[in-house]
């Protein structure tokens, strides 16, 4: 093996999955992700981004490109990759009557190499409920079923498909926690998510996927860096947007106004920042409501994606 397959623990090249009908989900995309990073896969709806996550994890082959897990094919090469992968999946489909350690168990038994039941269940907090039966569980606690199940082979390559959905505040904090300790100790993890904001926290890097394709891949600040900041304040009775130091000195790339408030977009915002509290200063007034901030994923997804977004309890959310 060499030296950038032992690094590239998965490699994916042009790759592409047509379906019957000839509809092309996944249309030529390219991207590694490296041994020990969480890189999340985001999309908008019906961006390919489940399709792509089904042919890394050797659920069926690809069209064209080429796909390698621990430098294998997960598909044709699934006895080698399977053991050394975990996989949770949107839905578990468990058998409602077994219990909760029942459950885990009887996984165990078709696991290499598993970690005991009892460990399974206290990474996810779930040993108090061991004896309670599957169908008696909240879905968030199926939810943390699910990913005791994942982690019971102790995986090098981790995938979670939208890990915390249905999970209340607590669930998704200590959820996170979790996978940063696995990233931390070594494992590899490919995450699909809705939150913008737990891609934010928790990725190394990204892809924004759309229409089969990638179109933005980077860090969380590299991809939010392509996205001006944002100032905003009260213009001072009396004065008026041309007042003002000339925008364009400012390097302000976009305006808006309403009555007195005013929005201003940069990509230098502490040259305009500072300007305008310069301004301020020598004109011997004050920019009341003054709020100066970076763009979030969440607008970088919007403006790259081109789509709207639904919030959810105050968390931004896209639609998988």
């Amino acid at each position: 093996m060499n030296t950038k397959e032992h690094e590239h623990v998965i490699e994916v090249t042009d790759l592409r999955r047509v379906y019957g009908g000839g509809f092309e989900a996944v249309r030529g995309i390219t991207f590694h992700v490296k041994r020990g990073e969480l890189f999340a896969l985001l999309g908008t709806n019906g961006a390919g981004k489940t399709s792509t996550v089904e042919l890394l994890e050797g659920l069926a082959a690809p069209t064209g490109g080429r796909v390698r897990v621990l430098g294998s094919d997960p598909y044709t090469e699934r006895a080698v990759v399977r053991p050394r992968t975990g996989v949770m999946l949107q839905e578990g489909g468990f058998p409602s009557e077994l219990t909760v350690a029942e459950t885990v168990r009887m996984w165990a038994g078709c696991t290499s190499g598993a970690r005991p039941v009892d460990e399974a269940l206290e990474l996810v907090r779930l040993g108090p409920r061991s004896g309670v039966r599957v169908k008696q569980l909240s879905g968030g606690e199926r939810r943390r079923l699910d990913l005791a199940l994942a982690l019971l082979g102790d995986p090098e390559v981790l995938f979670l498909d939208e890990p915390t959905t249905g999970l209340d505040a607590e669930g998704r904090r200590d959820t996170w926690e979790l996978v940063r300790r696995l990233r931390d100790t070594g494992t590899t993890v490919l995450l699909t998510t809705h939150y913008l904001e737990e891609a934010e926290g928790l990725a190394d890097r990204l892809a924004i996927m759309h229409k089969g394709q990638i179109v933005a891949t980077g860090t969380p600040a590299e991809v939010t860096a392509s996205q001006p900041a944002r100032i905003s304040f009260e213009l001072p009775h009396g004065y008026f947007l041309g007042d003002l130091p000339p925008l364009g000195e400012l390097g302000v790339v976009g305006h808006e106004v309403d009555g007195r408030a005013v929005r201003l977009r940069t990509h230098e915002v502490q040259r305009a920042a500072t300007a305008l509290l310069v301004w301020a200063r020598d004109t011997g007034v004050e920019l009341r409501r003054l709020d100066v901030r970076s763009a979030s994923l969440e607008e970088a997804f919007l403006q790259i994606a081109g789509r709207g977004a639904v919030a959810k309890a105050g968390k931004a959310e896209v639609t998988a």
